[in-house]
């Protein structure tokens, strides 16, 4: 019998959505402006078609112009919205003060009237941490401390913090997010270490590596420190793409991704992370895009296949909240609507009907 008798009733609805980082690889005939504009239009469609969700991604310092600041995206996005949340997957807690953040995300929330959560990690590219003067061995505590200071601040009273990195006195941030407590909170986890680091802040969960490296000890954890996590989300970025004609449809979609992947490649290669990768990668015998938690791994086929393929990823991994890439880099946005609205109108309620029997 479950610790947890009531696990089903508490486990969260499931939600869907899009997930954008905003793209022009050099070369490409898209402008940047036209990037924008398709993608909100996009975005209020995909609500209109009863998604739930739109993340925002963070790099720096990347030609094709990837996503640096989520803030303006996500302000423009809720205002031409009513229902769909805003989140991260993820953004990058070293580069941003978090008496600012929490001021960025307290604005969003009040523009959106509650509808924004935050996806956050310690990044990992080395580029980015030169660029920024950040020591890369400060990632951790800075990350940490910066989750630590957003919990107080969006407590609405004066308070005071002295970590390592941060050290203030009686501050109060405004004005007042609409959520109480402030937006949720989602911590990345790419290894073991991280996956903890999730149960020991007791936020939602981004996996993005083998689930025996991040799901298995981010569960286990939870039930050690007496909680359910069958209460909290699981949520992932799964390229969908639904198509009755792969052949014709899906080359040029494929095409784009290739890039995309190895824009993350190289900088997974330029950093102090990769041994590990490629460790975690040789453990599960698994190439990185094929990885079942991966960001770039994508299910590709018509309706049938993509219910078939998403009941049994979000199933056997207690999946609560899934996203798929809206933007291949180097084509218009739009090239992405009439997959997104198979995906929104037709795949969706029949992965949510065979998980409600399933549970």
């Amino acid at each position: 019998m479950s610790e947890f008798p009531s696990a089903i009733e508490q486990r969260p609805a499931l939600r869907f959505g899009l997930a954008h980082d905003f793209r022009c690889p050099p070369g490409c005939d898209i402008p940047m402006p036209q990037v924008y504009a398709e993608t909100f239009e996009q975005i209020e469609l995909a609500e209109g078609w009863g998604l739930d969700l739109c993340w925002f991604t963070e790099h720096h310092f990347i030609a094709d112009g990837y996503l640096p600041n989520f803030v303006p995206v996500a302000g423009a996005a809720a205002a031409r919205t009513t229902t769909m949340r805003f989140s991260t997957d993820i953004c990058l807690l070293p580069f941003r003060h978090p008496l600012r953040l929490a001021e960025d995300l307290a604005i969003l929330d009040n523009i959106s009237n509650g509808r924004i959560e935050l996806g956050a990690g310690m990044g990992y590219a080395a580029h980015e941490f030169a660029g920024f003067g950040i020591p890369r061995n400060r990632r951790v505590s800075l990350t940490e401390e910066a989750i630590e200071v957003l919990r107080l601040a969006w407590q609405h009273e004066v308070f005071s913090y002295h970590g390592k990195r941060y050290d203030f006195d009686d501050i109060r941030i405004t004005p007042r997010p609409v959520q109480e407590g402030g937006p949720p909170l989602w911590l990345a986890a790419t290894s073991r270490a991280s996956a903890e680091r999730a149960v020991r802040y007791d936020t939602n969960l981004l996996p993005q590596g083998p689930p025996a490296a991040v799901l298995d000890p981010w569960r286990e954890g939870g039930l050690a420190a007496g909680r359910n996590p069958g209460t909290k989300r699981v949520g992932l970025i799964r390229g969908v793409f639904v198509t009755d004609d792969e052949e014709r449809e899906w080359p040029p979609v494929a095409e784009a991704e290739a890039f995309r992947r190895r824009v993350y490649v190289d900088l997974i290669k330029g950093s102090d992370d990769h041994r590990q990768a490629l460790e975690r990668r040789s453990k599960d015998d698994k190439p990185l895009d094929a990885q079942p938690l991966n960001p770039l791994a994508w299910t590709v086929g018509d309706v049938e296949h993509c219910v078939a393929e998403l009941t049994v990823l979000m199933g056997d991994h207690g999946i609560t909240d899934l996203v798929t890439w809206g933007g291949p880099p180097g084509l218009a946005p739009s090239v992405m609507n009439a997959s997104i609205e198979r995906f929104a109108t037709e795949v969706v309620p029949r992965v949510k009907a065979n998980l409600s029997h399933r549970a």
